[in-house]
């Protein structure tokens, strides 16, 4: 698992150059309830409309959003949809926009009814001309390109098939791209997928990865089984399918499969998910992640995304939350008293697909040696139930005088951190039957102990789980600050 915070603070920064087609968004809501008397057609009576950049723009406004810095190039028309564009993205904090003039085409402009009530998409107009840019058009991308690559931390194409990214801009791009050492992530539209070739990973959808493969991708393992192919006729790293509510799988060149969940939510609308999965990756992979890593936070901006209406942008703070969703909870609302239910919490995790980790202690005084085991058990799973004993477990093995603080005390002071996701007060010496309960697949311990010494390590690794083992801080223990506090020697 990775620690959100850290990716969070490289992701702050990180220069993105996004290539593709640029599009004007509309949604017009309203409410229907009647059949209009001229034709058997559905009246939609308009409450509201919005306006947004959407296509490659939506993925730009999203790296923006997310924190990172864009750099990027598309096209318009020389018409009003066009001037919208341009003034639009010229407001857009985080957004560098080198647009290219055709008077020869429209702008991508796509208008699309909602019916509020029902929450759904009822009819979508299109203005576009789905044909290749012209030779000189060609150039004129180029050209407005190549000059930014030396600014970028990594290369995003985002291609929707309306004319930006034809064979010659895409093999200018990732050629010029790899030999300035710039990693390439392409969100392909084409069934073709050797025209991205050379491309560090493509991001297809399932139709998408189906259409190229001529598979049926409807499962990981099919997934995983069409996925090596693809990879050699596209000569990429990797190659991540998206699934929708099925989640996302990426297989690599290595043979490595990573199989990352949605997470949860109630879906408004799909519109755009794909572009913010593509600006979260570019980003997280730009910010040093490692593929899992990059995946979960992707997965996590999906679900952020399709919960909102519209052409939606995912902030850290949203992603944050819905990574760390217990953070914003009130402390009591995280802690379990002694023989309290807990089985609800981890049945909601497991039907989830979620990696759930165990550590355990006392904690009477916490202290930074606490505060680093606790922070590397989080970055080790999804959810981190912390085992805490109780008074009279602590006063059996620590003696008379301990603890300094009630249970209580204790469990919230740990249920305030946002590496714990749930407290649960035990009465036993140790936790044995709390870790047989909560079945970890990690169990962690700071590293004064051995694995053997790890109280629950055979049931774990029974299990198919592991055992981690952090390094402890020398020189923090509670015992020697209640010994200071007392007017000890230590």
């Amino acid at each position: 698992m990775f620690d959100f915070e850290a990716l969070s603070h490289a992701i702050s920064g990180q220069t993105v150059l996004c290539v593709g087609d640029l599009m004007l968004d509309e949604f017009v809501y309203g409410d229907v309830s009647r059949i209009s008397p001229e034709a058997p057609a559905p009246v939609i009576a308009v409450r509201r409309s919005e306006t947004n950049i959407g296509g490659a723009g939506n993925v730009a406004r999203n790296i923006a959003s997310l924190g990172g810095r864009c750099i990027f190039v598309g096209l318009i028309g020389e018409d009003a949809a066009g001037a919208t564009l341009t003034a639009a993205l010229a407001n857009e904090a985080g957004i560098e926009s080198v647009l290219v003039r055709d008077p020869a085409r429209p702008t991508t402009r796509k208008v699309r009814f909602v019916s509020e009530h029902f929450s759904t998409h009822m009819l979508r107009s299109d203005w576009e001309l789905a044909a290749p840019a012209a030779p000189d058009i060609e150039q004129q991308l180029i050209d407005a390109i190549l000059p930014q690559l030396a600014r970028a931390d990594i290369v995003l194409l985002s291609d929707y098939a309306k004319g930006v990214l034809t064979a010659r801009v895409i093999r200018n791009v990732i050629d010029a791209a790899r030999k300035a050492g710039k990693r390439v992530i392409v969100d392909p539209k084409s069934a073709n997928l050797a025209i991205y070739r050379g491309a560090t990973v493509l991001t297809p959808n399932r139709k998408e990865f189906a259409e190229a493969t001529r598979s049926r991708a409807d499962s990981h393992e099919s997934i995983a089984l069409a996925a090596p192919d693809a990879m050699v006729l596209a000569d990429c790293e990797a190659m991540l399918v998206t699934q929708g509510e099925h989640g996302m799988t990426l297989v690599t060149r290595a043979g490595e499969a990573v199989h990352v969940p949605a997470l949860p939510v109630k879906v408004r609308d799909v519109s755009g998910a794909g572009d913010t999965v593509a600006a979260m990756l570019a980003l997280a992979l730009a910010g040093g992640a490692d593929w899992e890593s990059a995946l979960r936070m992707a997965s996590a901006a999906a679900a952020v995304a399709v919960g909102k209406t519209g052409t939606a942008i995912v902030t850290p703070d949203e992603l944050r939350r819905k990574i760390l969703p217990h953070a914003s909870l009130a402390a009591e609302d995280k802690i379990v008293a002694a023989g309290g239910d807990i089985d609800a919490h981890l049945a909601d995790w497991r039907a989830q697909d979620l990696r759930i980790g165990f550590t355990n202690g006392c904690f009477d005084i916490l202290h930074p040696g606490h505060v680093k085991v606790l922070t590397a058990a989080r970055r080790a799973c999804d959810r981190l139930v912390v085992g805490l004993n109780s008074d009279a477990s602590v006063k059996r093995l620590k003696g008379e005088g301990r603890p300094v603080q009630d249970e209580r005390a204790r469990a919230e002071v740990l249920a305030a951190l946002e590496a714990v996701d749930l407290v649960a007060i035990f009465e036993e010496d140790t936790p044995i039957d709390l870790i047989t309960q909560v079945r970890p697949s990690v169990l962690v311990k700071g590293g004064d102990y051995t694995r053997e010494q790890v109280v629950g390590y055979e049931i774990v690794e029974a299990d198919g789980g592991e055992v981690v083992l952090v390094d402890i801080l020398p020189g923090h223990s509670t015992t020697l600050l209640v010994d200071r506090a007392r007017g000890g020697k230590a």
